[in-house]
């Protein structure tokens, strides 16, 4: 899941919100949420501005 989510946002080519991450993917928004707070800890993901992510 965590692969996919960051593939999602390197396609994107800007910094998204995890509403649109889990339209792409076809899931459950709460699941890529909670994917991505893992994601930041692991100082994989970063946030450049509130309620959006990108990779690191």
């Amino acid at each position: 899941m965590k692969n996919k989510i960051l593939t999602a946002m390197k396609d994107a080519g800007k910094p998204v919100r995890p509403g649109d991450v889990a339209k792409t993917l076809g899931v459950e928004s709460k699941d890529v949420s909670e994917a991505i707070k893992s994601l930041k800890e692991d100082g994989k993901v970063i946030s450049p501005k509130r309620c959006y992510y990108e990779p690191a």
